[in-house]
């Protein structure tokens, strides 16, 4: 069955629900766990591999997308990190990083639409 535009809107969300999460930890709301900064463990993680990867996984944009999430994903461990050691406003600002992985990955996610 192909992809549809609700699959990509449930990618969408995913991506915004790991935002959030690391804004809360980033904000001293909750604890930074593991699974969290985990490609297989993140939401956005299992969609590419159970959703998109058995429609579209020849397609390079896929690949993409998972470097693009892995580099997101570090660099929010990297920030909880700093938050642990008590660089709080050291790793709010590195949300900026964060967002610009973001738009990368909304940008991918909209040629893998096209494309679907």
């Amino acid at each position: 069955m192909p992809l549809s535009s609700f699959d990509f809107q449930q990618a969408r969300v995913k991506q915004v629900l790991f935002k959030s999460r690391l804004r809360s930890v980033l904000y001293g709301v909750r604890e930074a766990e593991p699974a969290l900064f985990s490609l297989t463990e993140n939401p956005l993680g299992q969609w590419i591999q159970t959703v998109l990867k058995p429609q579209a996984a020849g397609q390079p944009a896929v690949r993409e997308l998972e470097h693009v999430l892995q580099r997101m994903l570090s660099t929010g461990q990297d920030l909880a990190t700093r938050y642990q050691r008590g660089h709080l406003e050291e790793a709010r600002a590195g949300l900026d990083q964060v967002n610009a992985y973001s738009d990368q990955i909304e940008g991918l996610l909209t040629d893998l639409e096209r494309a679907a």
